[in-house]
């Protein structure tokens, strides 16, 4: 192929490429197809659990893919991983550029376990290369739930609306009570302190949220901030689950 037809040829749009979860949410296969589906989602499931099996101490680290290496963001990202690193968890990100590179790049220089759990994507880069444990998925919401069932904390770092949608998740999650308290950490209060004050003037404000639901929202600036925050909770989660323990036998 010349260099001019080269050039002339169009990337695909997202119709010609079609993601699992694309045809899953549109609706548009028949119900055979359809059926099969729901059993490569329950596959992913597996796989995933088969994976993480044996992590119970992780925080989850989210940020944008469009972070360039050297940049102020991606260096918080990565001496935000290293402290919490420090401490004894593993750090799970989405296992691609940007922020989740810089964060399991932190992870790998502390010799924290570094996971990255990747979604297929039209236009996706390749994992990064800075990986313990690494697994794909097709499925978005399978991989929420592996990005949830493996942490006792979120550290939110400056994303866009991937970033925002798994900071909102994980407060919905725990303002529901479908997982524990955990702590979501936004780290970097110039960037941040809009959205929070935002949630506190009319959120809370208006009645759409109370004021309790913000106790495990927190807003930082260092890296050392964010690990002891997460410590502090993974302490307190071990101390529950003793006295679940306790309570149990007693019964």
């Amino acid at each position: 192929m010349s260099k001019s037809k080269r050039f002339k040829q169009k990337a695909p749009t997202i119709h010609q490429l079609k993601p699992e979860d694309f045809k899953f949410l549109r609706g548009e296969d028949n119900r055979t197809r359809e059926t099969w589906r729901v059993l490569r989602i329950q596959s992913e499931f597996i796989k995933g659990l088969d994976r993480l099996y044996g992590i119970t101490k992780g925080v989850s680290i989210f940020g944008s893919a469009r972070v360039q290496e050297g940049s102020p963001f991606y260096e918080l990202a990565r001496k935000c991983a290293r402290e919490i690193g420090k401490k004894g968890f593993a750090i799970i990100t989405g296992g691609g550029p940007g922020i989740m590179e810089a964060a399991n790049k932190g992870a790998r220089e502390v010799k924290a376990l570094s996971v990255g759990l990747n979604i297929q994507l039209p236009f996706e880069t390749h994992l990064n290369p800075y990986l313990d444990i690494s697994e794909n998925f097709n499925f978005f919401f399978v991989r929420k739930v592996m990005l949830v069932k493996y942490s006792q904390a979120f550290v939110i770092l400056p994303g866009g609306f991937g970033t925002l949608d798994e900071m909102f998740e994980a407060l919905t999650l725990i303002q529901t009570k479908k997982v524990a308290d955990f702590p979501v950490i936004l780290v970097g209060k110039k960037y941040w302190a809009p959205l929070y004050e935002f949630i506190q003037s009319h959120l809370v404000e208006n009645g759409m949220i109370n004021m309790g639901d913000l106790d495990d929202l927190h807003l930082v600036d260092s890296p050392a901030e964010a690990a002891a925050i997460a410590e502090k909770a993974w302490k307190k989660h071990v101390k529950r689950l003793k006295e679940e323990m306790v309570d149990s036998v007693q019964v």
